[in-house]
């Protein structure tokens, strides 16, 4: 796969500046265009460079390696006196003119020149061929200055290119936009240009070309000639839009899915993020539309509201004409596909709605709604869609309800959540108990989805309701919804507060499924503040009348929450917690399955069995993602980068924390990403680990869950420890301490040996605590290194070289932080080398190194820059004029101190870091 920078975007529809295509010098005011001579002086011809379109945005040039080797091919026999013809086709935007930018800096050597044909609503005459003048100049550029008929320019262009052992390349593009005359130079040129030693690439979009179109029939005639060949640019695969949006917050399945794979939308999208269409994707889409006649625009209005996928007969039952359909067909704003027609990309619809006017749409949704219910169609989320598209109150109460409970059905969340808010919208008036309903339901969904405000807010209306009705079984079933809710938002004291109302109130009710899920809460509540026996009790009881009521729910969550107790105390959590898992699955109730994967997948980390926790990260996301269960796939995907960071994977790790992070996530589930990637960041030294620790303690305290308390602040007391600030690491260890009885054996051995590395007395329990822990605070570090060793943990056998004191420890540990990145870790073990006495201290990065944050060699960083130019290592060698050789070793000491895998992600971490000088971006 190809790696290398793309410049601009091939479409000339933007609205920019046409004068950075290649070869391309156009005057600034259309007067000073060859015609009229006395109106052109022109000076020189500009020498032609690769294309520098208006905004040039740097991205990843993929799956083009084979296109590419073709052109390097052609040009080769052109090279030799057989001239080519090459028909570079694809869809808009696709990157026909960024494979020639590319193939252009692969072939320095030759003569270029170009032009381009406008999209204008009368084309310029031989306006690429004008273009071409003005960079070759000689003959071509007088005869142009004295408006040589047009024969004649066509015979002077082609004796001007046709130099033995010299190869000229012509690049016309965008012909699918070119008059008659220049579609009449490229047939003259096609059955001509085999006698020379000139390569002629002409790009055009083969997805707007009616059968009769005069560039088909061009295409037919030249496609004929033995010196023809033919180049259909494809659209990237999945794939590669996932290498693409490495490095950003972005979910490259709903990427590919918007975009199709398109690089011109793939490009706006990660630009922007998938938040609305971007305004150049937009200006590209309308265009085509603008093209079309009044009753072509007014029905493509109609498709785009109708959505991606639009029935012929829908739009002919709307008295859509047949001759309307064909022209929108022609255009390629639709496509046909069997009995329906389709938007060729989601974004051109998205393009088009938006500029429906809010008058004409009302108007446009209440036909599509009378036109549905007239054929009898009973998809509700579909005539919800239209009813509140029209402002139809009672179509919207009648529809979307029903839409939202069946999509809450098919496990559909975020849907369910959309209709039960589209019908609150409208539903104020309605009969407090329905309000009440939907309210509930609205904060279900939501809770289900990461939504954790919405739930709290749709719940604390719902609740309110419920008690002016006077049900108190329902105010019971709510309360234990925002006891979670509150948790979720680290709002401990309000949690608290719901449960005890949830279990007050169900108690009334009596035995019941309302008093079992009550019972559920107050086990989870009790757990959660440290109160393990009265969780205990609670979460037994409630799994007593789980098992008599058949309620899967109740079983599955009184089974988890047991297990994560023995968890605590050292007892026998694994079966239970499994057997959760299957009650779950085969009940069929989402939530407590993914509540039992995430659990799972959390012990399996914290007790370092990584194997079986990415088994059961693996399994859990795919579950979670086929039933929208957003929540706890996030929390999956945020144990993972705990995982990957234990293992000392931290490019890896620090990659998931900011994509979780970026996710709108709760702030319970922001505890486990803020903490790791703070930690990461601590330990190389950056300032940002501050915001992110600083966060993680501020949620734990809000939380008052024990529980989050110890893994908090021992993540803050490492940062301040390698930051030298020894007074404020022993302060907060002194709060995680103080929190771990009764907590996981792992914390409290970790807060144990925190306290010995600062000198300070052990006051936690190690009785049980893990034997690598236990191990070092007998002594023996050296034991305790191999152990943490053999769990695969190199950081922590590191530290415990570094505990050690010895001078093979101590040289041992530096060298092992140097390999994981840990420059902070790495500072602070030379200086106590050097306290100590110790002779020949590694010095570490020269005083120049170190003014960056990756601890880059000047000589790293001039690498680095022309790493983020996209330039191979064969150009960095001739650039720099050292070995290849040496540049491999320069561009794999980058990579390493960087902590990245690829060139690609080495640039996106030297532009976060702020490694490149502004000026050479």
């Amino acid at each position: 796969m190809a790696i290398s920078c793309l410049g601009g975007i091939d479409e000339a529809t933007l609205g920019r500046s046409r004068a950075g295509r290649i070869g391309v010098g156009r005057p600034l005011r259309p007067d000073s265009c060859l015609y009229p001579a006395a109106h052109c002086p022109v000076a020189s011809p500009p020498i032609a460079k690769p294309s520098r379109r208006g905004k040039t945005r740097s991205m990843q040039l993929l799956e083009r390696d084979r296109l590419l080797a073709a052109l390097a091919e052609y040009a080769r026999e052109a090279g030799d006196g057989e001239g080519r013809l090459v028909l570079v086709s694809g869809e808009a935007g696709v990157g026909k003119s960024s494979l020639l930018e590319r193939f252009q800096a692969d072939v320095p050597a030759a003569r270029w020149a170009g032009g381009a044909c406008d999209g204008l609503w009368t084309p310029r005459p031989l306006g690429p061929l004008f273009e071409i003048a003005e960079q070759l100049g000689g003959d071509l550029l007088a005869a142009c200055r004295r408006d040589a008929a047009r024969d004649e320019l066509f015979t002077v262009l082609l004796k001007q290119i046709n130099r033995p052992g010299k190869l000229t390349v012509l690049c016309i593009e965008d012909v699918h936009w070119a008059d008659e005359s220049t579609l009449d130079l490229l047939r003259f040129l096609g059955r001509r240009i085999r006698a020379t030693s000139a390569l002629l690439i002409v790009t055009y979009r083969d997805d707007a070309l009616a059968s009769d179109d005069a560039l088909r029939v061009l295409v037919g005639e030249v496609g004929t000639e033995r010196a023809t060949r033919r180049i259909s640019v494809p659209r990237l695969s999945e794939s590669a839009v996932a290498t693409l949006t490495t490095g950003t917050l972005l979910e490259p399945g709903e990427l590919y899915r918007l975009t199709g794979g398109n690089p011109f939308f793939v490009s706006e999208l990660i630009e922007g993020g998938v938040r609305g269409v971007p305004s150049s994707a937009r200006d590209a889409v309308l265009s085509r539309a603008a093209r079309l006649s009044r009753l072509g625009r007014d029905a493509i209005e109609m498709a785009a509201l109708i959505g991606t996928q639009v029935e012929t007969r829908l739009l002919e039952s709307c008295e859509i004409s047949s001759h309307v359909l064909d022209e929108l067909l022609a255009s390629g704003v639709l496509l046909s596909d069997g009995p329906m027609l389709r938007f060729r990309h989601e974004i051109s619809r998205l393009a088009i709605e938006g500029e429906i006017p809010p008058h004409r749409r009302g108007a446009i949704h209440a036909r599509l709604l009378e036109a549905l219910r007239g054929a009898g169609v009973e998809d509700g989320a579909r005539l919800a869609y239209h009813a509140d598209g029209a402002g139809d109150r009672e179509a919207v109460l009648q529809y979307a309800p029903t839409a939202g409970r069946r999509a809450s059905e098919l496990g559909a969340h975020r849907e369910a959540a959309a209709q039960y808010e589209r019908a609150l919208r409208y539903a104020e008036d309605d009969e407090p108990a329905v309000l009440a309903d939907r309210y509930d339901r609205l904060a279900r969904e939501a809770s289900l989805i990461d939504r954790w405000e919405l739930a709290a807010h749709a719940g604390e209306r719902a609740l309110q309701l419920w008690r002016d009705v006077q049900d108190p079984a329902k105010q019971s079933a709510t309360a234990v919804l925002l006891a979670w809710t509150m948790w979720r938002l680290t709002r401990g004291a309000e949690s608290r507060t719901y449960a005890r109302m949830a279990i007050s109130t169900a108690e009334e009710v009596g035995p019941s499924p309302t008093l079992a899920r009550a019972l559920v809460c107050k086990a989870s509540t009790h757990m959660h503040a440290g109160e393990d026996e009265l969780a205990l009790e609670a979460a037994r009881r409630a799994r007593t009348m789980g098992e008599e009521l058949d309620l899967p729910d109740v079983l599955s969550d009184a089974l988890d929450t047991e297990a994560c107790i023995l968890r605590l105390q050292g007892g026998e959590w694994e079966p239970l917690l499994l057997r959760a898992l299957q009650v779950a699955l085969e009940g069929g109730v989402v939530n407590q399955a993914g509540r039992a994967y995430a659990n799972l997948q959390v012990f399996y980390v914290r007790t370092k069995r990584f194997a079986d926790a990415d088994r059961v990260h693996a399994e859990g996301l795919l579950y979670c993602d086929e039933h929208d269960m957003a929540t706890f796939g996030t929390c999956l995907r945020s144990v993972q980068g705990d995982a990957q960071f234990g293992q000392g994977q931290w490019w890896a790790a620090a990659d998931v924390c900011r994509k979780v992070l970026g996710t709108g996530a709760s702030p319970s589930s922001r505890s486990s990403p803020l903490q790791t990637l703070g930690r990461i960041l601590a330990r190389r030294g950056e300032d940002e680990a501050w915001v992110h620790l600083d966060e993680a303690v501020h949620n734990a305290d809000e939380s008052l869950d024990p529980g989050l308390i110890v893994e908090a602040y021992p993540a803050r007391t490492e940062a301040h420890w390698l930051a030298g600030n020894l007074e404020a690491a022993a302060c907060d260890i002194a709060v995680a301490a103080a929190a771990s009885s009764g907590e996981d054996e792992w914390y409290r051995g970790e807060i144990a040996s925190w306290q010995r590395r600062l000198g300070l007395p052990v006051t936690v329990d190690t009785d049980s605590v893990p034997e690598p822990y236990a191990r070092a605070l007998e002594g023996d570090f050296g034991g305790a290194g191999q152990l943490w060793d053999e769990l695969g943990c190199p950081y922590e056998a590191a530290l415990a070289l570094f505990d050690s004191g010895s001078e093979d420890g101590l040289r041992a540990a530096l060298q092992r932080f140097e390999s994981l990145g840990a420059t902070a870790t790495a500072t602070l073990t030379r200086r106590d080398m050097r306290r100590r006495g110790l002779r020949a201290v590694p010095s570490g990065a020269h005083p120049a190194t170190r003014a960056n944050p990756a601890g880059l060699t000047r000589r790293e960083r001039e690498v680095l820059e022309l790493i983020c130019a996209g330039q191979t290592n064969g150009e960095i060698s001739e650039r720099l004029v050292i070995s290849l050789r040496t540049v491999d070793h320069h561009v794999s000491a980058v990579l390493a101190k960087l902590g990245v895998p690829s060139r690609k992600v080495a640039a996106a971490e030297a532009l976060r870091l702020g490694l490149l000088d502004p000026a050479k971006r």
